[in-house]
C-alpha cells in the first residue's frame, strides 16, 4: 500500500516543477517584454525614428551685388520647374513599375505642356536609387506658355506641382565679368550645417549655387547662406517620403556693393572693343577700383546652372584667352610708364634735381654698348620735366646710374611693384622687380649697368600688371599715397544690418618728397597739354590730364610686337580719376593707348560728372601711325 501512494506524490512533483519552470520562463519573458516595452522604450522609439529620418539641406537665396549707384550686377531670377513626388507613383511589384508609371505622367505632361522631356528612365531610376524621398524636378526653367498649360490642367496630375527655383543671373551681361566671375554647382562635401552647429550632418542637399571665381567665389562666404535651412522628412522602409516632420526656412545670404561704377566700367570695356588689353581706373582720393576690364570676356550667364561643353571648348581653345583677367593677372612690361618711378629715386637720393640737365645725342654710350634714344636725332639739353614730356631715354639711363639700381628696385616696390595688391580676386599676379639677388638665381649672372639702364625705361625682365599700375598712377596723382583697392566697398546682412569696408593706405607705400612729386607730375602735365607732348592725343577740352605713355617691345628682339601703355589721372589740380590702359600687340602708347584713354575720360566726365565735353570718336582699332616729325611718338628703346 505504501508504493502504490508514492506514485501520485511522485506525478505531483513533477507537474509542480514543470508549472514552476513554465512561469519563471512567462515571467522572464514578461520582464523582458517590460524591460524593451516600458523601461527602454523610449530609448528604441527613439532609435527607430532616427532610423527613418532623413535631414535635407534647404539652400537659401544668393545674395546680389550692385555697382556703387545700386546698379544690379548680379541678381536672381525665379526659374519655374514642375516637380514630381514620387511616393505618390510607387507601384508594388518592384522599381521598374514605379518607373513605368512616373514615365507615363512625364510624356502626359510633356504633351499637355507642348515641350520635350528633359529626362528619361535611367534619370527616373537614378533618382529613385539615390534620392528616393525628394521630389524629382521633371523641368526646369519653363517659360509663361507652359506654366499657364500645366496650371490650367494640374487636376489631372496628382503628384505634380510647379516649384520655383532662383538662378543666377548676369544683368550687365559680359560687362565686368571677370571681376564678377561666374557661378556653378556647389560641392556637396563642402557645404556646412547651421553656424550654430557645423558638425550638423545632412543626408541630402538641394542644387544650390556656389562662386567659382572673381567676386562670387572670393565673397561666397556672405554671398551663399551659410546658415542653410532644414527639412526632416520621415520615410518607409522603401525609402519613399511617409511625413515632413519639422522644417527650417533658409536665411538669404548677403548684398554686396561694389565699389565699381557701372558706367565707368562700360566705358573702359568700350575703348578696348575689339583689342586685347585691359584697363583699370581708380579714385585716388580712397582707393576705390571704379572699373577693372579685361578684353575679350565671356558671358557669365552661359555658366548658369553649368556651362555647355561648346561653349567651355570654345573659350578655352580661344586664342584670345577670353577667360584670362589680363587687368589683375596679367603681367607685362611697363616701358615708359616706369619712368617716374626712376626719376623718383633719383631725386629722393639726392643724385638729380629738378633743374639737372642732360644732354640726350640720341643714344648712351655704356662701354662698347650704346642705348638708343626712341628720338634718334636726340632731344638736345633737357631737364628732368622735359624729360618726362619728351620721354627721353637718354636723360633716364643717366639718372639711374647716378641714383643706383638699388634705389630704383627699393622705390618700384614702394610703389607697390613685385608683390600682389591684396584685391578680392583669384589668379592676381604679383609681377616682378628683378634685382641682382634674382639675376644670379635665374640668370647665373650679376648685375650690370645695361640692367639698370632697361629697368630705368621700364624694360629688361620688369612686369607689372595694370592693376599694379592704376594704384600707382593713383599714388601720383594725390601726391605719394599708395592704396590698397578697395573692391566692396559695403555689405548688407539679410537682416538689414550693414557693414562698410574702410578705405586703407598699403603699410608700406612711398614717401615722397612733395617737391619732387610736383616735378614729377609736372612733367606728365606737359606730356598731354603741349603740342609737342609724347601724350598730346589724350588732350582734353576743358579739362587738365596728366599722363605717360608706354611702349615695350616683347618676345623675339626685332619682331616688333608691342605692349602698348597710358597712365592718367585727372582734373590735374584736384584728381578724380587714374586711369591705367594697356594695349596688346599695339603701335605706341602715344598712338594707340592716348587715344583711347581721351575717349575713356571723356565718357567718364560726361556721364558720371556731366560735364559735357565734345563727344570723341571711337578710335580705330589699327590707327596708322603719326607722321608728323613736330609730334613725336614715343617707341620702345
Amino acid at each position: 500500500m505504501g508504493r502504490s501512494r508514492s506514485v501520485p506524490d511522485v506525478h505531483v512533483w513533477r507537474l509542480l516543477l514543470v508549472w514552476l519552470l513554465m512561469a519563471a520562463c512567462f515571467g522572464a519573458l514578461a520582464f523582458r517584454l517590460w524591460n524593451l516595452q516600458v523601461a527602454q522604450g523610449t530609448e528604441y522609439q527613439r532609435r527607430l525614428a532616427k532610423q527613418s529620418l532623413r535631414s535635407v539641406r534647404l539652400p537659401g537665396i544668393r545674395g546680389r551685388i550692385f555697382d556703387r549707384q545700386g546698379v544690379p550686377l548680379a541678381d536672381n531670377r525665379p526659374s519655374f520647374c514642375v516637380s514630381l513626388y514620387l511616393e505618390e507613383f510607387r507601384q508594388p511589384g518592384g522599381i521598374q513599375r514605379t518607373v513605368d508609371r512616373v514615365m507615363e505622367t512625364l510624356y502626359r505632361l510633356a504633351e499637355t505642356m507642348d515641350r520635350p522631356l528633359q529626362m528619361g528612365p535611367q534619370d527616373v531610376r537614378l533618382h529613385l536609387g539615390r534620392r528616393t524621398p525628394l521630389p524629382l524636378v521633371a523641368w526646369r526653367d519653363l517659360d509663361a506658355e507652359a506654366v499657364a498649360r500645366f496650371l490650367e490642367r494640374a487636376a489631372g496630375f496628382p503628384g505634380a506641382e510647379l516649384t520655383v527655383e532662383p538662378v543666377r543671373i548676369y544683368p550687365q551681361g559680359d560687362s565686368a565679368c571677370h571681376l564678377l566671375g561666374y557661378v556653378g554647382r556647389a560641392d556637396e562635401t563642402k557645404l556646412t550645417g547651421a553656424a550654430a552647429d557645423p558638425q550638423e550632418k545632412f543626408h541630402y542637399y538641394l542644387p544650390e549655387m556656389a562662386g567659382k571665381s572673381g567676386v562670387e567665389k572670393r565673397l561666397d562666404g556672405v554671398l551663399r547662406a551659410f546658415e542653410g535651412g532644414k527639412l526632416q522628412i520621415q520615410v518607409d522602409v522603401a525609402g519613399f517620403k511617409f511625413d515632413e516632420v519639422s522644417r527650417r526656412e533658409p536665411l538669404p545670404g548677403s548684398d554686396v556693393t561694389l565699389a565699381v561704377d557701372a558706367r565707368i566700367q562700360r566705358a573702359a570695356e568700350a575703348v578696348l572693343a575689339g583689342q586685347r588689353g585691359a584697363a583699370v581706373v581708380v579714385d585716388p582720393r580712397n582707393g576705390d577700383v571704379l572699373a577693372l576690364a579685361s578684353r575679350p570676356g565671356f558671358d557669365p550667364n552661359d555658366f548658369v546652372p553649368a556651362v555647355p561643353a561648346a561653349i567651355w571648348d570654345a573659350l578655352r581653345n580661344d586664342p584670345d584667352r577670353p577667360l584670362y583677367n589680363r587687368a589683375a593677372g596679367g603681367e607685362y612690361a611697363p616701358g615708359s610708364t616706369f619712368k617716374p618711378v626712376t626719376l623718383l629715386a633719383a631725386l629722393h637720393g639726392g643724385k638729380v634735381a629738378a633743374d639737372t640737365r642732360y644732354s640726350c645725342p640720341g643714344y648712351f654710350q655704356l662701354g662698347s654698348a650704346r642705348f638708343r634714344c626712341w628720338q634718334h636725332w636726340g632731344h638736345g639739353s633737357i631737364d628732368l620735366q622735359s624729360a618726362i614730356r619728351y620721354s627721353c631715354n637718354v636723360y633716364l639711363y643717366h639718372a639711374a646710374l647716378a641714383a643706383g639700381p638699388e634705389a630704383v628696385q627699393a622705390m618700384a616696390r614702394d610703389c607697390g611693384f613685385g608683390r600682389p595688391t591684396g584685391i578680392s580676386l583669384d589668379f592676381e599676379r604679383p609681377g616682378l622687380v628683378p634685382d641682382d639677388a634674382w639675376k644670379r638665381r635665374e640668370r647665373r649672372d650679376s648685375w650690370r649697368d645695361g640692367d639698370t639702364c632697361n629697368l630705368s625705361i621700364g624694360q629688361g625682365a620688369l612686369l607689372v600688371t595694370p592693376l599694379q599700375m592704376g594704384l600707382y598712377a593713383a599714388a601720383l596723382a594725390n601726391g605719394g599715397t599708395l592704396w590698397q583697392p578697395r573692391l566692396a566697398a559695403r555689405i548688407v546682412s539679410s537682416a538689414g544690418v550693414a557693414n562698410e569696408i574702410p578705405a586703407e593706405a598699403a603699410p608700406d607705400g612711398p614717401r615722397w618728397n612733395a617737391r619732387h612729386v610736383a616735378a614729377v607730375r609736372a612733367g606728365m602735365r606737359d606730356a598731354v597739354n603741349e603740342p609737342d607732348g609724347s601724350g598730346k592725343r589724350a588732350k582734353l577740352a576743358g579739362v587738365v590730364v596728366a599722363a605717360k605713355t608706354g611702349t615695350a617691345e616683347y618676345g623675339v628682339k626685332g619682331s616688333g610686337r608691342k605692349m602698348t601703355w597710358m597712365i592718367a589721372f585727372a582734373p590735374y589740380d584736384e584728381p578724380r580719376y587714374a586711369v591705367a590702359l594697356l594695349v596688346e600687340d599695339g603701335i605706341s602708347g602715344g598712338t594707340t593707348a592716348a587715344p583711347r584713354v581721351k575717349q575713356l575720360l571723356t565718357q567718364v566726365f560726361n556721364d558720371v560728372d556731366g560735364l559735357g565735353l565734345p563727344p570723341v570718336a571711337p578710335v580705330d582699332v589699327a590707327p596708322p601711325p603719326e607722321t608728323d616729325a613736330a609730334a613725336p611718338e614715343e617707341e620702345p628703346a
